[in-house]
């Protein structure tokens, strides 16, 4: 979460990590990748989110 009033929020990388993808620790050691999309605050009408994604290899 990067809250809309700070125009330089990506440079500074200043916000709240409010989503969290959760994983027993058993699946946890499966990940392969994880990461956010920082270019979705550039759709139209977006979010203050940002998408949160993980891959795992079950």
């Amino acid at each position: 979460w990067w809250s809309y009033r700070n125009n330089d929020w990506r440079k500074s990388n200043r916000g709240r990590r409010l989503d969290h993808i959760l994983a027993s620790p058993a699946l946890a050691a499966a990940i392969r990748s994880h990461g956010i999309d920082v270019d979705a605050r550039g759709w139209k009408k977006a979010s203050d989110h940002v998408p949160v994604m993980a891959t795992f290899e079950v």
